[in-house]
């Protein structure tokens, strides 16, 4: 089963990349991820940029990501970078 990656902030970006790149597992991203012209510079890696952030945005954005991924990626496993401060 192919695992694709979902980056939220441009450091999850840079981690995402460095899993994937062994196996070319597919990478989405947050437009607050990566700015247009960095995107271009990751052409052949199969990274999608969403045209909205995810930075700090409400679950349901989120959630609306991952059922687009999933349309894409059918019965893939999902990574999602995720930080938890605590309170």
């Amino acid at each position: 089963m192919p695992t694709v990656f979902l980056a939220i902030s441009p450091q999850g970006l840079k981690e995402a990349v460095q899993l994937a790149s062994p196996t070319g597992s597919p990478i989405w991203c947050g437009s607050d991820a990566v700015s247009e012209s960095e995107f271009q510079s990751l052409a052949g890696q199969s990274v999608t940029r969403f045209i909205y952030p995810l930075k700090d945005e409400p679950a349901d954005v989120i959630d609306d990501a991952l059922a687009t991924i999933e349309e894409h990626h059918p019965g893939a496993t999902i990574w999602v970078e995720s930080h938890r401060t605590k309170a």
